[in-house]
């Protein structure tokens, strides 16, 4: 189960990223290896199963695995690990960056907590919102952005854009802005635009009574795509986690699992 759920090859990259932990010195039960605890994590990020339910077999306890999760996600390992498979995608020629397409997604909350307000397309009923940026291809450019569903889409284009950190892995200086950014109407505002060409970045925002958006979502489908990627981890398709660092962790797994798999490929 841990080769099938973590295999060698994506552990070789994790590995070198956590952080050191140096035993104690007046002894106690061993730490839980860390790729034990990342295999359960990952049980439950694909599942969607209740951290109660996390099978014996794994050698970790739920717990542990909640508390290393917290953990990556403070001392942002998850960044760390996205940004050396993002290197490794730059390298290959796997990343086209004539293109950037951004979009979000909404999902219910059960449990309340922070990050989350009245979705205003589901009778207000309270949910948070999943925003992502890809590339042409629909591969991650960073990890996803979690925020409360009323947050308006528009406010969100420039945060998605420089949220992309420099990407080295290519002669010549790091790449963090594509060509062009696509976005649906949501996005649109003359301070959106004029903040992507101050950014060097053409802005093709679907206008209204102006552009069709049929004809602007043959580029866009990409990244509703990635979004049916994501959700694919039955663990963010609902959020029941109360602390949004929690929840968090999880979007930021399942981009690098998303990543991983279009290196793999």
């Amino acid at each position: 189960m841990a080769r099938h759920l973590v295999d060698d090859e994506l552990w070789a990259i994790v590995e070198p990223v956590l952080p050191k932990h140096t035993p104690s010195k007046w002894g106690g039960r061993p730490r839980t290896p860390d790729r034990v605890a990342l295999t359960g994590i990952v049980f439950i990020l694909r599942t969607g199963a209740p951290w109660a339910d996390l099978p014996a077999e794994f050698g970790c306890t739920a717990m542990t695995c909640w508390n290393r999760l917290r953990e990556w996600q403070r001392t942002r390992v998850f960044d760390q690990v996205l940004e050396v498979l993002l290197v490794r995608l730059h390298r290959a020629g796997k990343l086209d960056w004539s293109r950037a397409v951004i979009d979000s997604a909404q999902v219910p909350a059960k449990m309340g907590g922070a990050k989350i307000g009245p979705n205003p397309t589901d009778r207000g009923k309270p949910g948070s919102k999943h925003h992502l940026i890809t590339d042409r291809n629909g591969t991650p450019l960073a990890t996803p952005v979690l925020t409360a569903s009323n947050v308006p889409d528009v406010v969100m284009l420039i945060p998605l854009v420089d949220h992309v950190a420099p990407i080295r892995g290519r002669v010549g200086r790091p790449r963090r802005r594509p060509d062009k950014v696509h976005a649906d109407k949501g996005y649109a505002s003359r301070a959106n635009r004029r903040a992507l060409r101050k950014r060097g970045i053409r802005p093709r925002i679907a206008r209204k009574g102006i552009e069709s958006s049929t004809r602007l979502g043959r580029h866009r489908w990409v990244v509703e795509r990635s979004l049916s990627w994501l959700h694919h981890f039955r663990r963010l398709l609902i959020r029941y986690e109360r602390d949004p660092e929690i929840h968090q962790g999880f979007l930021d797994l399942a981009a690098i699992l998303i990543c991983w798999g279009v290196l793999a490929d």
